[in-house]
């Protein structure tokens, strides 16, 4: 009686490990840029809860925002993807840029984030 080993060829084996490859390739240039936008939500949120934030003016806000991130270490966002609105009972910060990473050759990943918060009285420590 004849037994048939069964089991995965040397040419299968290197196929498989290129496509896992190929894909933990593109998750080490996809998880900055997400990395980077929960340490934009996050350094929002943290302003959110600034005591008297409502009351202060745009630059400042922009200031404080600004030093959250550089603890973070986010370069993707300048001044100029950041907006604050004036809005009843306080400010609406608005956090809009784009990520491009090359991936291959010409190719390149791009990645749109967009974050909004209300700085309000009722959002912070009332005064």
């Amino acid at each position: 009686m004849k037994r048939n080993q069964g089991g995965m060829t040397l040419i299968g084996f290197v196929i498989v490990l290129a496509v896992v490859g190929f894909f933990a390739y593109i998750g080490m240039k996809l998880f900055p840029m997400y990395q980077e936008f929960y340490s934009v939500k996050k350094a929002l949120a943290s302003l959110k809860t600034e005591p008297g934030i409502a009351d202060q003016d745009p630059g400042r806000i922009e200031d404080l925002f600004f030093r959250r991130l550089y603890v973070s270490y986010s370069d993707s966002v300048n001044k100029d993807n950041v907006k604050v609105e004036r809005m009843e009972g306080g400010w609406k910060m608005t956090v809009d840029y784009e990520v491009r990473k090359p991936l291959v050759y010409n190719l390149d990943v791009v990645g749109n984030f967009h974050a909004v918060e209300d700085l309000t009285r009722s959002s912070g420590n009332p005064q």
